[in-house]
């Protein structure tokens, strides 16, 4: 079995880990109907959840542990921390033992664009941003690597955060414009990402800001349980809506907030050309992302077919497999 640590991971260069995601991805999306899928399984906390992600095809399991603790950076740790596992079907035997925190980051923006790749406009140049934390500059590293991304707007109600990411992203050639709040981030925005933290129903920008904007495109990839929502419900009735997996977003999405049996498309069916991207009747495109399973399976997939990562034997291997009581013999009493 192989165990990848975020050592490993961040020896990828960046623009080959976002290429590789995005490729690895579209490749599974396309063969969306040949998954095992269902909704991940959560359980929440006042102060946090903890997520099991599982996916599997006729050749792999896969399952990603991930938790969400929004008060973590007050203690300085991460808000997000993940695991993942990647099984052989025919044997059960784990092939891989992978840290996911960095991939999660690095999944969600590849996610956001392909998503965006079939639902912005080709020419989109000002990317708004909503929610400066660890996820930000990544979702600006991958769409920058999509889109021709010349200017970013960006809003955080911690400061710091905003600082941090100004500082991170200075020297790029990008025209970087702090904002007083959301709806100032919107005003001309080509694509919007909203990323915040907080388990709570709030409203980033209002409907009346976005409301003349012919083509724009939200991503939001924030919205992610139950009581958790990041737009206005009259962008989302005034919108073509777009989720991974119905049955999951139907709980934890945007969707959430608007009543009964939402019509959406599911972006497979966008990818694989069932359902079309992009219309000239288009005006107002969301994509409530929440994350899925697939995403996960699809990263854990890359890294097992890069090679990279150290050999350990992590599980028994008693001479006899049926005697695996051998390997405590002589060494204590029953």
């Amino acid at each position: 079995m192989k165990i990848l640590t975020a050592a490993d991971i961040i020896r990828y260069d960046l623009n080959t880990l976002f290429t590789n995601a995005m490729r690895f991805l579209e490749e599974d999306l396309h063969r969306w109907e040949e998954f095992k899928k269902s909704p991940r399984h959560a359980t929440h906390y006042p102060h946090g959840v903890f997520e099991l992600m599982p996916c599997a095809d006729e050749k792999y399991y896969a399952y990603k542990y991930v938790n969400a603790h929004p008060a973590n950076p007050d203690m300085g740790k991460l808000s997000i921390v993940a695991l993942g596992m990647l099984a052989d079907i025919e044997t059960g035997y784990p092939q891989l033992v992978a840290d996911m925190t960095l991939l999660t980051a690095i999944r969600t923006a590849a996610t956001s664009a392909l998503a965006a790749k079939h639902l912005a406009l080709k020419d989109s140049s000002v990317l708004g941003l909503i929610g400066t934390g660890a996820q930000s500059e990544f979702q600006a590293h991958a769409l920058r690597h999509a889109f021709p991304i010349t200017t970013i707007r960006f809003f955080d109600r911690d400061k710091k955060a905003m600082e941090k990411f100004a500082r991170n992203l200075s020297g790029r050639g990008i025209s970087l414009i702090a904002c007083e709040n959301g709806d100032e981030v919107v005003h001309g925005a080509d694509i919007v990402t909203t990323c915040i933290c907080e388990k709570a129903r709030v409203e980033l920008f209002g409907y009346k800001s976005v409301k003349d904007n012919e083509h724009l495109f939200v991503n939001a990839i924030g919205g992610d349980c139950p009581g958790k929502t990041e737009l206005d419900p009259e962008v989302m009735r005034n919108s073509r809506i777009v989720v991974e997996f119905y049955e999951q977003t139907r709980h934890e999405g945007e969707i959430q907030n608007l009543e009964g049996k939402v019509a959406c498309d599911e972006l497979w069916e966008i990818v694989q050309g069932k359902k079309e991207g992009r219309t000239e009747t288009d005006r107002i495109i969301v994509f409530d992302s929440v994350g899925f399973a697939l995403a996960d399976f699809s990263m854990l997939r890359m890294l097992h077919e890069s090679g990279i990562g150290r050999e350990m034997k992590v599980v028994p291997e008693p001479e006899d497999p049926k005697d695996l009581y051998s390997l405590f013999t002589g060494t204590r009493e029953c």
